[in-house]
């Protein structure tokens, strides 16, 4: 079976962080407090270009 990396119907904003979780078959909250952290750990801005890069590029 091939995997293939969507945006999730489980949004909270864009879907990126659910269809990240599908992808690795992991919990949705775990992936969107990874990500939340990372945001910090990243000084707000790099963090927040990729979530918008993924948001824009990832497919329905």
């Amino acid at each position: 079976m091939k995997r293939v990396l969507t945006k999730s119907s489980d949004r909270k904003i864009c879907g990126v962080c659910g269809g990240l979780a599908e992808y690795f078959d992991v919990d949705p909250t775990i992936v969107r407090i990874a990500f939340v952290l990372l945001i910090f750990f990243t000084a707000l801005f790099p963090a927040i270009i990729a979530y918008v890069l993924m948001a824009l590029i990832m497919p329905e």
